[in-house]
């Protein structure tokens, strides 16, 4: 059975034990909302413990917050980390693609007696956890998409992925996605985590215009003679 097929059933499976999700998400609809169950979220931790990744996954609501453990292999050093993970601000538009997170009560312990530079870091105290975006903004061969990391605060911006941000097509899909609904929050209650839309975020003009400019303008510029 395939990923996808797996997960299918197991939603499947959580409906028919949790039928008031069903009147839940038409509620949330109308408000223009989304509530992802953290048994999802823990369902595909399940899925990247299989696939060897981390061991010993934990998710759980800390409202608006969700704090995350596991337990990891980072750079040949065992370790369980963990933190409340906020999201504290969302910019989804033409030019950016920004999530603002922030990381508090940080965790980081060694799993066994590892005799590494990163086990020497942890066993003498020398890393500050209060400021986690510290530690990230330092850190060699950072992902193109950290856009900023400071004290407690990473700062992620998706558009700086050459995948996203330098493929025109997928640049005019997402001009036009974001005129018509974009992110507005993502927090937690003690059971989902609440995705919130905004409609229209630049009006019925801004979202005509962005039609005009990336759909319309293009089909007819094929239809035209060379």
């Amino acid at each position: 059975m395939s990923m996808a097929q797996s997960a299918v059933e197991a939603a499947r499976g959580y409906i028919r034990e949790n039928p008031s999700e069903i009147t839940r998400a038409i509620r949330n609809a109308f408000g223009l909302r989304l509530g992802v169950p953290l048994a999802a979220l823990r369902w595909f931790g399940k899925q990247a413990e299989k696939a060897g990744k981390v061991e010993d996954l934990k998710v759980d609501a800390v409202p608006p917050g969700v704090r995350v453990s596991a337990s990891v292999d980072l750079m040949g050093t065992p370790i369980r980390a963990g933190a409340i993970v906020y999201i504290d601000r969302i910019v989804f538009d033409d030019d950016e693609m920004t999530l603002v997170l922030r990381l508090e009560e940080v965790m980081l312990k060694l799993n066994g007696d590892a005799q590494t530079p990163v086990a020497a870091l942890i066993k003498s105290g020398a890393l500050d956890l209060s400021n986690p975006g510290s530690l990230v903004g330092f850190m060699p061969n950072k992902s193109p998409v950290i856009a900023e990391a400071k004290d407690n605060r990473i700062t992620l911006d998706l558009m700086r992925d050459p995948r996203i941000g330098q493929n025109p097509m997928v640049r005019s899909l997402v001009a036009v996605l974001t005129s018509l609904v974009t992110l507005r929050d993502i927090e937690s209650d003690d059971e989902h985590l609440e995705i919130g839309f905004r409609a229209l975020p630049a009006g019925f003009r801004g979202a005509a215009r962005n039609l005009r400019r990336h759909v319309i303008m293009p089909s007819i510029g094929k239809l035209l003679p060379r």
